[in-house]
């Protein structure tokens, strides 16, 4: 697909664009993944563990990724980190209203970056909605990290499973050659 708008549709409750060139129709999520508790459950865990990799380098982590961003605050670290740019500065307060608040700059500043958030708002955030909140993080990982790779000329799918390839060859019996079945038993 050669379109500059790529949409990707998480669920039936929400709608991610993406404006863009680098994802095909052929990379969008698989649905029915998203609705298996064992695929929620790793989700959770590897975006959790990214989160904490860029938090690390601000003094703090989160543990649970649904409650730890609800007041916008670990949120919007986060996105200062990754992207190097200062946030609004975040209401200090502890109602609703200002974890909505702080949720929203935080969404705001995504949508700066040329993320559409469709049928998404902070409300989804600050109540712990578990898939909002992941397909939010997913997001940020495809427009922060994923979207700027680039290996010896090649896409940012290829880079990444480039990546991979190199990262897991050391290891006996792991093969990754795409990033939608997995064919043997997982590697601990």
């Amino acid at each position: 697909m050669t379109a500059v708008e790529t949409q990707i549709t998480y669920t039936n409750s929400y709608t991610i664009q993406h404006e863009d060139t680098y994802m095909t129709q052929e990379e969008d999520w698989d649905r029915d993944l998203l609705l298996d508790p064992a695929w929620e459950k790793q989700q959770r865990k590897t975006f959790t563990a990214w989160c904490n990799s860029h938090l690390r380098k601000a003094g703090t982590q989160i543990e649970n990724i649904e409650e730890d961003f609800r007041n916008g605050l670990k949120l919007m670290l986060l996105l200062e980190v990754i992207s190097g740019e200062r946030l609004p500065k975040p209401d200090k307060g502890k109602m609703r209203f200002h974890k909505i608040a702080n949720v929203n700059k935080a969404l705001d500043f995504i949508c700066s970056k040329g993320v559409k958030l469709v049928s998404i708002g902070a409300e989804e955030i600050v109540d712990g909605n578990v898939k909002m909140t992941l397909g939010m993080i997913w997001t940020i990982i495809l427009r922060f990290a994923i979207q700027d790779i680039s290996v010896e000329e090649t896409s940012a799918k290829e880079g990444l499973l480039l990546w991979c390839q190199r990262k897991t060859a050391p290891y006996r019996n792991v093969n990754v050659q795409n990033f939608h079945i997995r064919t043997t038993p997982s590697v601990t």
